[in-house]
């Protein structure tokens, strides 16, 4: 279920200083948090690359690529918030979102560092210029999702221990 809705989250998007700004990174990093590393890691891949197939216009290699650093973010978020859900508290929830969305970050100006470079054999200065270009936007996604992220968890915590569902499996 969360695949789905980060893959219908991502739809909502609007464009900012060259890249998009969403609310998709968000919804990674609460699979990581609700489900652990293993399954929110998962989640977070599956729903991005589905995106990207189905509704992206994207092929199966940039899928692939999103796969593995949608994956990254959710899976080092879960890790660092750990498996015990009762020795969570709001320090290490956030810390986990912070770091997991930054390890998105990096990974993504990797990408397109290496996609410039090897790819398209673009010139050392016309890459960098690319990649300084798409931090401002990348940092703004990983603040809100820093932020939204252990908002939405916290919001769903009682209602999901209430319910007896499992927890970081």
């Amino acid at each position: 279920m969360m695949a789905a809705v980060v893959c219908v989250v991502t739809l909502f998007r609007f464009p900012l200083l060259g890249s998009k700004v969403h609310f998709a990174n968000a919804m990674c990093l609460l699979s990581g948090l609700l489900l652990g590393p293993a399954c929110g890691g998962l989640s977070a891949g599956l729903g991005s690359a589905l995106y990207d197939l189905l509704l992206g216009g994207y092929g199966p290699v940039d899928a692939a690529i999103t796969f593995v650093t949608k994956f990254a973010m959710g899976w080092v978020c879960g890790m660092i918030a750990g498996q015990v859900i009762e020795k969570r508290g709001t320090a290490r929830v956030v810390a986990a979102a912070v770091i997991g969305a930054l390890t998105y970050v990096a990974l993504y100006l990797c990408k397109t560092w290496v996609f410039q470079r090897f790819v398209y054999g673009y010139a050392h200065d016309a890459i960098v210029a690319t990649v300084l270009s798409k931090v401002p936007a990348s940092l703004i996604n990983a603040a809100l999702a820093s932020v939204a992220a252990p908002v939405f968890y916290f919001a769903l915590l009682r209602p999901i221990k209430k319910l007896g569902l499992p927890w970081g499996r």
